[in-house]
């Protein structure tokens, strides 16, 4: 579902409820369930066969919210938190960099709260596949029901493995290789495993601290890694507003208009500039509004340094 859209809402589909982007709920539709917020009640009987994008209204016809399709980006915004995950600006970027598209084969560590895993899911779909790894076996069991209740299963294989001790069991099979893990640099043995050997693959790991950096870029040398490199994204927001911009003329009469009707310097204007004056009075100034922006001064805070790395290819 999260890889494929449809316009009405079935049974059994998940559905993503917008009230504002800081309250977005996912649900699964089921006739027997009723969903509540301060503003009233939304029967999931009455969404079946409403299309996608419907603003519904609550049963006491106070409140509303929009039924939207799910995507990665928004189960991004709305997933439960059971890790630290990554956001839209960094999964970009990684996408980009590991060049993820349809047919691709991609290892990921550690899955987390996937909101990754759904993105990377939709980039190779239909033909690719993603073996994603869980150290924690109550979040693997938990991932593993989600991607199957979001029909990804085909796309996904969820492991509960720790991959520092025992690796991918994956040989020569993965054109990308991607690492959110306190130690990267002790799976990177496993991910050489991994990767295919008749082309150049692409690794990125995902740590907060340099010095995680600086030993995961020592292994990755050390592994037959080239073309190493780190990034750190941030996000910087820019405000916006409409500035009213007068024609130069208009701008000469107003201020004319203005000096006029200082009663302390009437005096200093002369007759012919009083004459002026009194034809500005008359005239419609005009105004032009135009759209601009500035950055703010802050950026948004540091989530983690990405770092990219190429495996050399063999050669017969």
């Amino acid at each position: 579902m999260f890889h494929e859209y449809k316009k009405t809402i079935e049974k059994g589909d998940v559905v993503m409820l917008y009230m504002t982007r800081e309250s977005i709920v996912p649900i699964v539709v089921d006739e027997e369930k009723n969903f509540n917020n301060k503003f009233g009640e939304y029967k999931h009987k009455k969404m079946i066969g409403m299309d996608y994008g419907t603003k519904m209204l609550s049963e006491n016809k106070k409140g509303f919210l929009y039924l939207l399709h799910p995507t990665p980006e928004l189960w991004t915004l709305s997933v439960p938190h059971r890790t630290q995950i990554l956001y839209m600006p960094d999964i970009s970027i990684i996408s980009l960099k590991l060049d993820l598209k349809p047919g691709k084969i991609v290892i990921e560590s550690g899955t987390g709260s996937g909101s990754f895993t759904h993105s990377i899911a939709r980039s190779i779909a239909p033909s690719g596949h993603l073996h994603t790894f869980e150290y924690h076996e109550e979040r693997a069991k938990i991932i593993k029901a989600e991607l199957e209740n979001h029909n990804l299963a085909s796309i996904v294989t969820s492991n509960h493995r720790d991959v520092c001790k025992n690796g991918f069991s994956l040989e020569d099979v993965a054109d990308a290789v991607f690492l959110d893990l306190p130690a990267p640099w002790e799976a990177v043995p496993a991910a050489v495993k991994s990767l295919r050997k008749d082309k150049v693959g692409r690794i990125c790991t995902f740590s907060p601290c340099i010095e995680q950096v600086q030993r995961t870029a020592l292994a990755l040398n050390e592994n037959g890694f080239f073309d190493i490199e780190t990034i750190e994204c941030l996000v910087r927001t820019h405000d916006s507003s409409h500035l009213e911009m007068p024609d130069i003329q208009s701008a000469i009469d107003g201020q004319k208009a203005k000096f006029k009707s200082n009663k302390g310097r009437k005096r200093l204007i002369s007759s012919k500039i009083k004459n002026a004056d009194e034809d500005a009075e008359t005239q419609d100034i005009s105004i032009t509004k135009l759209l601009a922006s500035k950055p703010v001064m802050t950026a948004r805070g540091h989530t983690s340094y990405l770092t990219f790395a190429s495996l050399l290819v063999n050669k017969p």
